[in-house]
């Protein structure tokens, strides 16, 4: 279930009550006239099931509610009510299945911005991984892949393909390569201070890394997996089980590709810069793929699911002996 915060104009508080009273799947509807001071109105509480909740704060989007009152959404984790219950026997569909396309697009531009600490994450990861490459250590490599914060902007940039965002599309594309630039000119500077200090040294890069070749040598299940990691990511958030997020990020050859590069070209290794560089994009392309596809996919299944609930609703309406 969720809860939805209202704050809505005096004028338009019959009409948000309607809607809601008419949403199948909704329950506890609250109506507290005149308490909200900034901005000025009433207050409407409600809960709604996850599985109805796009198509009713999609419907109060229509109405201007974000510009002229304000939408606040919550998860409710425990609900005993048996309203609640039955509000979500009515529902469409399973909870599970259902996307709410808001959250999403603001979960996305959120994990997809250019920010200070989203450099600094990819960056470290990146240090990280430069570390394992070169000491041949897959628990480093593990740990820099669960450090990188990369899949944000690739889920945002997923995201805005879907959904026709040309502006959360730029934003996503510019964090994903300003930060694998930023995190690679560090950590290049990362390397040659490391071998200037005697920790780093080429022969450990082009010696037998039986734990880490794999990261300069792209091949065909370098793109499998990236696939199916962008599925699971994308499931993984569109059904809040972020839990699944920390396995997408172990499982793709991203930060440790670009951490191999910097290495590889500190030391002036031009086949496993460019052999990183290919791994890294293989995967990149790979994960937006699946996104966007998995996107499209949940979109039409939805859709679908909506269209035969409508028709069912339509039929048991119908008046006998028509």
């Amino acid at each position: 279930m969720l809860h939805l915060r209202l704050i809505t104009p005096a004028d338009l508080t019959d009409t948000v009550v309607r809607l809601i009273e008419n949403t199948v799947g909704t329950a506890h509807l609250v109506v507290l006239p005149g308490t909200a001071r900034n901005p000025v109105g009433d207050v409407v509480l409600c809960d709604v099931a996850r599985e109805a909740g796009d198509e009713l704060l999609t419907a109060l989007r229509r109405l201007d509610l974000d510009r002229t009152g304000s939408i606040a959404v919550e998860n409710i984790d425990l609900s005993l009510s048996r309203r609640a219950d039955k509000a979500e026997e009515e529902a469409p569909g399973e909870g599970a299945d259902a996307v709410l396309w808001e959250g999403l697009a603001d979960a996305t531009h959120e994990e997809s911005t250019l920010s200070v600490t989203y450099v600094s994450f990819i960056t470290l990861a990146t240090m990280i991984a430069a570390c394992g490459v070169v000491l041949d250590n897959a628990v480093l490599i593990v740990g820099a892949m669960a450090v990188g914060p990369e899949f944000g902007p690739l889920a945002g940039l997923s995201t805005a393909l879907v959904q026709r965002h040309p502006r959360l599309a730029l934003r996503s594309l510019t964090a994903l390569l300003v930060g694998f630039a930023v995190a690679m000119a560090v950590t290049v500077g990362f390397s040659l201070f490391m071998d200037a200090i005697d920790l780093f040294h080429r022969a450990q890069l082009d010696g037998e890394r039986p734990n880490t070749a794999f990261v300069y040598a792209p091949d065909a299940f370098s793109f499998i997996v990236a696939v199916l990691a962008g599925i699971a990511g994308t499931l993984s958030l569109t059904s809040a089980k972020s839990g699944a997020l920390v396995g997408v990020a172990i499982s793709v050859t991203t930060v440790p590709a670009a951490a191999n590069a910097a290495v590889a070209l500190a030391y002036g290794d031009t086949g496993q810069t460019v052999g990183s560089i290919d791994q890294l994009l293989l995967n990149l392309l790979g994960i937006v793929l699946a996104g966007t596809l998995t996107l499209l996919a949940q979109k039409w299944l939805w859709a679908r699911q909506r269209a035969r609930t409508a028709g069912l609703s339509g039929l048991r309406a119908r008046p006998e002996g028509d």
